[in-house]
């Protein structure tokens, strides 16, 4: 058998039909990798260390050498968890990479390829992935960006779009965070800032490539710990915002439901952290009525502080001739503004 290797187009097209192996160090790997790539490290992050410390003070013969130490006692195993992958997945071939597609994903490569599996080797590893990641976020043609106050219930009228055949993209879906103070209660941990744009250049190339219009919902660049990437970013500031105009109360009663039953613990230090920017009097006010399980008068405070901070970044689009698109809505029903939002956005 022989090797065979990829360019990175060539991967791209094909990864989700194969089993992609990882085979840098647990701390390269949980930092950010391909997604659904599974790891396979041929060093431990100690090993690494080791080996790299004689690339650079002895020679690369010697970091060989040692990496060669390392590698014999592993060949085995290696093997035999391929085995058990391809085994479950029903498939004989494999994709490998490593950071640049230098020595650690040509030693394992070769060690399954002399075992009898088929094996790809991605040209320029990990590196080259990344390359393409962050060109991925100029190619989006158009962008339509749902808008409205907190409590309009955007995300979810983003996920009826997306069942009703709409193209779209769920940025705070990917970043494992909801936008706001309160957005990470309840939420898995955040991605490293590498792992979600590697996610977003994904959904970008997958919807992207059809040249279809993609809707996203109103983001600050900022989503908890995460940035939207700037060419992306840039491309929703001068986008149509589809503003969602919903009755205060009508807003309040679904974020009663959405955030009420959470843990009033972390609703208290969610409301603290905004401190500086909500003031002094009004967080006291807020904490006081969250201890007493005044959740709704709570919400009905800090409801009236996320609007006035959203209406100065709106106000700021709405100086573009009809960048702002107004759309009167009686309620958070998704499935009704849906029909109304996708009528609008037609005569636009």
């Amino acid at each position: 058998m022989s090797l065979q290797f990829l360019s990175i187009s060539d991967f791209i097209s094909l990864y989700q039909s194969y089993t992609v192996l990882d085979v840098r160090s647990p701390s390269e790997y949980n930092h950010a990798h391909i997604p659904g790539a599974l790891n396979l490290p041929l060093f431990t992050d100690e090993e690494r260390a080791v080996v790299g410390t004689a690339y650079k003070q002895e020679s690369r013969e010697a970091a060989i050498k040692i990496g060669l130490d390392y590698f014999g006692p592993k060949m085995r195993e290696i093997v035999e968890t391929v085995e058990a992958i391809c085994t479950q997945s029903g498939r004989k071939d494999v994709i490998v990479h490593c950071w640049r597609g230098g020595m650690r994903s040509g030693a394992v490569a070769w060690l399954l390829d002399i075992y009898g599996f088929e094996v790809y080797v991605v040209k320029g590893g990990y590196k080259s992935f990344r390359k393409w990641c962050l060109e991925q976020f100029c190619l989006v043609k158009e962008i339509k960006v749902i808008g409205g106050f907190t409590g309009s219930g955007k995300t979810y009228l983003l996920h009826e779009l997306a069942k009703q055949g709409e193209v779209v993209i769920d940025l705070e879906g990917l970043a494992s965070h909801k936008g706001s103070a309160f957005g990470n209660i309840g939420m898995p941990d955040q991605p490293s800032q590498e792992m979600f744009e590697n996610l977003l250049a994904l959904e970008v190339y997958r919807k992207a490539v059809t040249n279809a219009v993609i809707w996203v919902e109103d983001e600050s660049q900022r989503i908890g710990a995460i940035n939207i990437p700037g060419d992306f970013y840039q491309k929703m500031a001068i986008s149509d915002v589809y503003f969602l105009d919903i009755p205060f109360e009508e807003r309040l009663n679904f974020i009663v439901e959405e955030y009420g039953k959470l843990p009033k613990e972390k609703l208290i230090n969610a409301t603290i952290r905004i401190q500086k920017r909500l003031g002094g009097m009004e967080t006291k006010n807020a904490v006081q009525l969250l201890n007493e399980d005044n959740i709704k008068d709570a919400f009905k405070l800090l409801l009236r502080y996320y609007d006035k901070f959203y209406s100065k970044s709106i106000s700021k689009k709405a100086h573009r001739e009809n960048q702002v698109i107004y759309i009167k809505c009686d309620g958070v029903d998704s499935n009704s503004n849906a029909g109304i939002l996708k009528k609008v956005s037609l005569k636009v």
